[in-house]
């Protein structure tokens, strides 16, 4: 099973979007089993494939704190052939502060150990929230490529330093196949304030995926209230038509 972690610490940089439009690509169009992992209190990928549940106490939270999880009993299946997802949604607050202070076990590879099990799938996607808290790092340890969707603009580059940090230090620590697969230009607009910061990511020789995705956001908007991925609900809208491309790119290039 290929991991895929899509990540920012910047909030609003279509990291749901990129995650739910991903799983959607790869089963849909590719044919592949995806199962998706929402590790995000707030739920927006829950919310986006229409399981959230505040009620809920079969989310990702329980392989944070269950030494023996079965994990099939918090797997749900999703209303698309092919995707399955773990939700989220506030309990996994209180996960990550109880796995802080519990040092009786091992606190970074529990989901690695949790999702074990989990092997019939061709991918997993894991949308994460803007932090870097224990949950995320659970989620790097057993990552294989990173993508950071990135906006132009200053906070996402303050970000990008901290991300790249702690991946390195996941990758000394955890897991040396650790991967930066690299950024994915969202909400793009051809201009120069977009193109010159382009060219700086460029510059710092941080590898950036070729296709960017256009803006689009009253279509981007619609989907979220509609609970349908993007792709599905405007097929023909630019920012569609650019996750397609992206996730053939990404391919391409997938070991």
């Amino acid at each position: 099973m290929q991991t895929i972690s899509i990540i920012s610490l910047k909030g609003g940089v279509a990291k749901t979007t990129t995650a739910v439009n991903m799983a959607y690509i790869l089963a849909a169009v590719h044919k592949k089993k995806v199962l998706v992992i929402d590790n995000d209190k707030q739920g927006n990928a829950s919310k986006a494939f229409n399981r959230y549940d505040t009620e809920d106490k079969n989310t990702i939270a329980r392989a944070m704190l269950e030494r023996d999880l079965d994990i099939s009993e918090i797997i749900k299946k999703t209303n698309y052939e092919g995707i399955d997802i773990i939700t989220a949604n506030m309990d996994l607050l209180e996960a990550n502060l109880r796995t802080v202070v519990d040092t009786g076990r091992q606190q970074q590879t529990r989901f690695k150990k949790a999702l074990a099990a989990a092997n019939s799938y061709d991918f997993c996607i894991i949308d994460n929230a803007p932090d870097i808290n224990m949950s995320i790092i659970n989620a790097l340890v057993m990552t294989n490529d990173v993508i950071m969707p990135i906006f132009m603009d200053q906070y996402s580059f303050d970000g990008l330093n901290i991300l790249l940090e702690q991946i390195a230090q996941v990758q000394e620590d955890f897991n040396e196949t650790l991967n930066f697969s690299g950024c994915l230009v969202t909400q793009y607009q051809n201009n120069d304030v977009n193109n010159q910061n382009i060219e700086k990511l460029q510059a710092r020789g941080l590898p950036i995926y070729a296709q960017k995705i256009r803006r689009t956001e009253k279509k981007v908007s619609e989907s979220t209230f509609a609970k349908i991925p993007l792709v599905e609900y405007s097929v023909r809208c630019g920012a569609a038509q650019d996750y397609k491309k992206f996730v053939a790119e990404y391919l391409g290039y997938a070991k």
